[in-house]
Parts: C-alpha cells; structure tokens; sequence
C-alpha cells in the first residue's frame, strides 16, 4: 500500500509541474503574440516574416516627417535570444529596410516591432 500511495503522489506532483509549466508556456506565447506597437512617429512601416524563410523578419519603413529618423527592427525569437536588426537613417521622404535573423534553432519569430 506504501509503494501505491507513493506512486500516486509522484504522478500527482508531475502532473502539477506540467501544468504550471503548460500554463506558464502559454502566458508567454500570449504575451509574445500582443499586437505590434506602432512605429515611431514620422514613420509609415510594413513588417512581415521573409516569403521563403520564416527566421528572418523585416521592417520597411519611409520617413513621412520633416527630420531625419533612424529605425531598427526588433524580433522577438521565442525560445532563442531576441534580435535586432541594423540601424537604418532615413532623410524625409526617403524609405528603407532592416532585416534581422532568428537563429535556426529556436521557435521562429513571434513578434516584430520597429524601434526609433
């Protein structure tokens, strides 16, 4: 009877810790799929994951102000280190591109955002 009870509890407790580690994978993949934030102002952006390669995320953005504006896009890689993209300067009326690259490993992108 000892051993059963033993077992029993043993089950319970890896069916507990499986649940807080389901519950608490499910709190970050919620928060990670928040919607996008907006660009800086001055800034009309497009993002997106690249066609043929769902590791690799992109802003384009075209500066509408009347001042110079620097941009970057910023992914967030799931399991796998965020990421930033390269730092691009846009004059007004201009527009440009950054890309950035979530390791191969890792969950894949779940969030891109455009920071000033």
């Amino acid at each position: 009877m000892r051993s059963l009870s033993a077992a029993v509890l043993r089950g319970a407790a890896l069916t507990g810790l499986t649940t807080a580690f389901a519950v608490s994978a499910g709190l970050a993949t919620a928060a990670s799929a928040a919607a996008p934030t907006a660009p800086p102002p001055g800034l009309s952006c497009d993002t997106g994951k690249h066609a043929g390669d769902d590791h690799t995320g992109y802003a384009l953005c075209r500066n509408n102000g009347g001042a110079t504006q620097t941009f970057w896009v910023h992914l967030v890689c799931g399991w796998s280190p965020d990421v930033d993209g390269e730092h691009v300067t846009l004059n007004p009326g201009q527009s440009g591109q950054s890309t950035a690259h979530c390791p191969g490993l890792g969950t894949g992108i779940g969030k891109i955002t455009v920071q000033p």
